[in-house]
């Protein structure tokens, strides 16, 4: 070969010709070849290439079992009454359903909290389909527009289930007075225990929650837009280091900046939120307590082999502090602010900028969560309804432990890897139990 070029120097000059413009090619942010995943300095694969060992998939008996009849007569109707964010109240609506159904009440479209904390007034049908959420409740439940007109002038009768412990009973507490009133309204028990809800009632609850909610064709037509303007492929990223989010772990933080630290402490408020000191931070920050800054996000990511140039969008609000911690690192981070104008967001409020965030999150490529929150669990499950399994929540137990071994550098990286690939491995948070099961694979 060699000799070959010796002999003819135009065939060795074509031949370095390709070589050089291959590598042009190949280098290029529009190549194909630039999807090559591109490793991190601990040089293994990035956690999708992990095998799983098992899956969450929706139970059977939710998609294929055989639905108990509704009974002819109702006990009467309820109205599920949502406080919170949007994923709270997406929850409380969700076990709201199952509840109606373990009743035999009829449900009332239900109330969404007016709130100018969450810059909040967009109720229950400025966000979802509401002929979708009665067609795909159908067979499950009953779901009226109208109250009758004997009951339609009146206030429900409020129940208190909010605070009620783990042992509370829908059918011992809440029924005798749906079949006193005939009208009530409730917010589900946090703490309730839904697995000893019968089977027609969790189908509901489980139909309502992951089959039942389709956003508005507005919002869902913004939402495509906004999808369809991310560059692909792309991670959704829900990163929780807002002030609020800070103050109310009660954790300190070093290296922040005065602006960040005036905002914590603005957040807190009273005395009741001061951050824990000593040994007492010290086992908080241990159990995972603390929520990770985008730095701290960086560096995790980076330890499960996701390429710096990997297109991230910004799952999250507008009052992410120390953002620079992660744009720094991962330089094509992409945010609702970045793709759609303020004359399209300017009519928005909490409730409907977040639908867009679920929206995107359920259809990326890949979502990590720094925190399991509401969202994060709906998104999760969501994705695992639709069978998407790049699913992903940042350990930060794990994280608090290591660093407080003093691992740093490469040594903490690699540590990580391995704690989040066991989780990965493992199907760890990827879905609700309530209406999903274990599949091995």
């Amino acid at each position: 070969m060699l000799t070959l070029f010796a002999k003819k120097p135009l065939v060795t000059l074509i031949f370095f010709t390709i070589i050089l413009l291959f590598a042009v090619i190949s280098l290029s942010p529009s190549s194909p070849f630039s999807q090559i995943p591109l490793y991190s300095a601990i040089g293994e694969s990035d956690i999708w290439s992990a095998k799983r060992i098992l899956e969450w998939r929706p139970c059977k008996w939710w998609l294929q079992g055989h639905l108990t009849a509704l009974p002819v007569e109702t006990n009467g109707y309820i109205r599920v009454d949502c406080y919170g964010g949007l994923n709270q109240m997406r929850r409380d609506l969700c076990d709201g359903i199952g509840i109606a159904r373990l009743l035999n009440a009829t449900l009332v479209l239900p109330k969404f909290e007016v709130a100018a904390y969450w810059n909040e007034s967009s109720g229950f049908t400025d966000v979802f389909d509401v002929d979708y959420f009665i067609q795909q409740l159908k067979g499950f439940i009953k779901v009226v527009k109208e109250l009758p007109a004997e009951i339609a002038s009146k206030e429900p009768i409020r129940v208190d289930c909010s605070k009620r412990k783990g042992q509370f009973d829908y059918i011992e507490s809440v029924l005798p007075s749906l079949l006193k009133h005939h009208y009530i309204s409730i917010t589900p028990a946090m703490s309730q225990r839904r697995d000893r809800f019968p089977v027609y009632a969790k189908a509901a609850l489980c139909q309502g929650c992951y089959s039942a909610l389709r956003l508005t064709n507005s919002l869902e037509t913004k939402s495509s837009e906004l999808l369809e303007a991310i560059p692909k492929p792309f991670l959704s990223l829900h990163l929780r280091f807002e002030p609020d989010m800070v103050a109310y772990s009660q954790c300190e933080y070093n290296g922040l900046s005065p602006a960040s630290m005036a905002a914590i402490e603005a957040a807190r408020g009273g005395g009741d939120r001061k951050p824990f000191t000593g040994d007492t931070a010290s086992i908080w920050r241990n159990r995972g307590k603390c929520p990770l800054t985008p730095k701290e996000t960086a560096l995790i990511l980076q330890s499960l082999s996701i390429p710096t140039n990997t297109n991230i969008y910004l799952a999250a609000g507008d009052g992410v502090m120390e953002l620079e911690g992660l744009t720094s690192v991962y330089t094509n981070v992409i945010t609702k602010l970045s793709v759609l104008s303020g004359e399209e967001l300017k009519d928005m409020h909490g409730n409907t900028k977040a639908a867009l965030d679920y929206y995107v999150s359920i259809n990326s490529d890949a979502y990590v969560a720094t925190y399991f929150g509401n969202m994060d669990k709906m998104v999760a499950a969501m994705r695992a309804y639709k069978g998407l399994y790049k699913t992903v929540f940042l350990n930060r137990k794990a994280f608090a432990e290591y660093t407080s071994k003093g691992l740093k550098g490469k040594e903490l990286m690699e540590a990580m890897r391995k704690a989040q690939e066991d989780d990965f491995v493992m199907g760890k948070g990827s879905a609700l139990p309530d209406c999903f099961c274990d599949f091995k694979l």
